[in-house]
């Protein structure tokens, strides 16, 4: 195997990426080296790229949605074979020993470490990553098309589950996540609303023919009260907003890593025992639950190929919102 790898780097926060010859890492005893085929482009990618998501590890290798297959992996590893093909997600390792890990949350593990954060992530040609945190991908998904599976798909799936068994569900922001999400409370039974950018008449379009019953810009309230509302745009404006649109009892479940500020509001949108509550990361249960579920829906994701020396573009086109489903670089 060569021992170099074509990688995009990130030296400093808010810089483009670096187009770079770098070494093949080697996988250590409970790790397993992946030749990466795909990695989706994230909006937390940007979030560190721009610096909102503080203390990345420097020089990093972005991207937390990695499919491949094994390439090598460590002495302790025993689940696994040269060449099956493996998915990896935002959560890449927990310390499995402090009070959380214990109880059943690893997603709010006092030491972890993140994909594409502080763990070198996909956007190269190879990646190492912990084997407990490496899940066998389902078939019938290319490697494109399964990568948005691993961080869109998870954490929108995580979303759902925070937001209870509500009928009508809300989704704010409509992105990678939310047309996954959508997907899959369409298989519930539940009715969608959909709120996108103001005027974007083309993602209505997009997430009416994922079977959503209203679609229409955020500035819009809905023909009828939520049960339940996501937000994966990183407005915090858009809380009150969603609070507005929910029941008493409603929930609104915020699916982001990072949020702008959230602005005052007054306490009578909140009273009536509405909700509001924050997702953290995955757990291996979320990963197992989901990618047994995506097939029988089954979740469809639309993808568009880009190459992985064109990542600042690709990341450019998730910035400006002129990407329909997720971009995902190809090495």
């Amino acid at each position: 195997m060569t021992a170099t790898m074509q990688a995009m780097v990130l030296d400093t926060a808010g810089s483009k990426l670096r187009q770079a010859e770098v070494r093949v890492p080697a996988p250590g005893p409970q790790q397993v080296l992946i030749r990466v085929a795909a990695c989706g482009v994230c909006r937390t990618d940007l979030h560190i790229l721009d610096g909102e998501l503080s203390k990345p590890k420097l020089p990093l290798i972005l991207g937390h949605e990695i499919v491949g297959r094994i390439e090598a992996f460590g002495e302790a590893v025993r689940d696994f074979a040269i060449g099956e093909r493996v998915g990896v997600p935002w959560l890449g390792f927990t310390d499995g020993t402090c009070a959380y890990c214990r109880s059943g949350q690893e997603n709010l593990c006092d030491r972890p470490l993140f994909t594409g954060y502080q763990i070198d992530g996909g956007y190269a040609e190879f990646a190492v990553a912990d084997a407990r945190y490496v899940f066998r991908l389902p078939e019938g998904y290319s490697d494109a098309e399964a990568a948005p599976l691993l961080c869109a798909g998870l954490i929108g799936y995580r979303s759902l589950k925070m937001a209870g068994d509500g009928k009508r569900l809300g989704i704010y922001g409509f992105g990678a996540a939310a047309h996954i999400v959508a997907q899959v409370a369409r298989h519930q039974g539940r009715e969608v609303y959909a709120f996108t950018r103001p005027g974007d008449t083309d993602a209505q379009d997009f997430v009416r023919s994922l079977g959503a019953v209203w679609a229409s810009g955020s500035d819009q309230a809905p023909p009828q009260e939520l049960d339940a509302a996501i937000i994966f745009a990183p407005i915090g404006a858009l809380v009150p907003t969603a609070l507005k649109a929910a029941r008493k009892g409603g929930i609104v479940v915020c699916g982001g890593i990072h949020m702008s500020d959230i602005p005052s509001f007054p306490y009578d949108i909140l009273w009536g025992e509405r909700a509001v509550r924050s997702v953290a990361n995955l757990t291996r249960e979320d990963a197992r639950e989901f990618l047994a579920l995506a097939p029988k829906v089954p979740v469809k994701t639309t993808v568009e190929p880009i190459p992985l020396a064109h990542a600042n573009e690709a990341l450019a086109r998730l910035r400006a919102g002129t990407l329909t489903g997720a971009a995902v670089l190809i090495p």
